[in-house]
């Protein structure tokens, strides 16, 4: 049941940063995930990535944000490749759009970068293009402060699911 901690407990710390930085690209993130080890359960685990990320700055979150691709792109430039596997993983309902869902994202995308000042963030997981479509008209019209809560909650969810991907991969 404990199996992900253990394994991660037993890293290097050059390798449980890489582990963790496919996770999260916020490095005072993996900074604090890796000065609370040995973390011998996952709810630990769970319970310290959940509370480091709520203790950060916004400028954390927004480096965190960099490092996912625009929804129904292929790759954000400052991912590692393991981790833009799982974000084509993560987006696949986009991708398996109608060209004219695709073309929407994509406009969308873009005012939604020049309103807020990073990436649309949603736990994709799961979700459709028009799903995730219908999500970024809604938060498109939100408060900016509203909206960065919102994306940073995501970005909490990402990184759980990302971390779970991780026991199957070390």
């Amino acid at each position: 049941m404990n199996e992900l901690a253990t394994r991660l407990d037993g890293l290097s710390r050059e390798g449980v940063e890489a582990a963790l930085s496919r996770c999260c690209g916020a490095q005072r993130w993996v900074e604090g995930m890796v000065a609370r080890r040995p973390w011998k359960t996952n709810e630990a685990l769970f319970a310290a990535a959940d509370e480091i990320w709520r203790g950060l700055s916004p400028e954390d979150w927004r480096e965190a944000f960099s490092h996912h691709p625009r929804i129904g792109e292929r790759k954000a430039t400052a991912s590692p490749a393991a981790t833009r596997a799982w974000s084509a993983d993560e987006q696949a309902g986009a991708t398996g759009s109608s060209s004219l869902v695709q073309d929407r994202l994509a406009l969308l995308n873009r005012r939604y970068d020049e309103r807020f000042g990073h990436v649309f963030l949603i736990c994709a997981s799961g979700l459709s293009g028009e799903e995730m479509l219908a999500e970024l008209e809604r938060r498109l019209e939100q408060d900016p402060a509203a909206e960065l809560a919102q994306a940073a909650a995501e970005q909490a969810k990402i990184t759980r699911l990302r971390l779970e991907k991780l026991s199957t991969e070390i």
